[in-house]
């Protein structure tokens, strides 16, 4: 039996729901927002239902997240590691979470570059996995949405104008999307 090219796979996705689902959630551990935009892209066309292309950026974004988290808790728990922060910053560290943990991974959602040191140090401090999955689940329905909902409708407009260049004008305005969270990140890190 002959392996699948990607070309073939995507040709395939396009026939398979169930294939889709799972390319949108590959999608988005490799880039969020650029899935986020090229799914909204792709629903705009037809290609793939709203519902479903939601429903795969919310559930890989989620996934994302609670790995990030994972992986802190499991980084707690390497022992050179652990001896990296002594017990006393550990304790403070803990407790200036423990009442913060929702504000905290809420906040980080919307500030780029703030999520993979923010969702691992809540997993490395052993923040309130509850309400850190709560936080991250709400604060990924919001952006999520929103960020959809305007690449609808960028998606339309690039539709609209540009044809069957409408994939090239998507592409660059998920890189324009990446660029931006990127230099926001620059400039605030700048600030510090």
């Amino acid at each position: 039996m002959q392996p699948l090219s990607v070309a073939a796979l995507f040709a395939l996705a396009g026939q398979t729901q169930m294939l889709q689902a799972a390319l949108i959630i590959l999608g988005t551990f490799v880039l969020e927002d650029a899935a986020t935009v090229l799914a909204a892209m792709r629903a705009q066309s037809g290609a793939v239902s709203v519902p479903l292309a939601l429903g795969a950026l919310y559930a890989g974004i989620v996934l994302g997240d609670l790995g990030l988290y994972g992986l802190g808790m499991l980084s707690a728990r390497v022992p050179w590691v652990a001896r990296l922060v002594p017990p006393p910053r550990m304790r403070q560290g803990r407790d200036w979470l423990h009442g913060r943990t929702l504000q905290v991974v809420f906040i980080s959602r919307f500030i780029p570059g703030a999520r993979l040191p923010t969702y691992t140090a809540c997993g490395f401090l052993g923040a309130d996995w509850r309400r850190f999955a709560l936080a991250a689940v709400v604060a990924t329905l919001i952006w999520t949405s929103l960020l959809f909902g305007v690449s609808l409708k960028v998606g339309a407009l690039l539709m609209q104008y540009l044809g069957a260049w409408r994939w090239a004008g998507g592409i660059g305005f998920a890189l324009v999307i990446i660029l931006a969270g990127r230099t926001a990140a620059r400039l605030q890190e700048a600030r510090r």
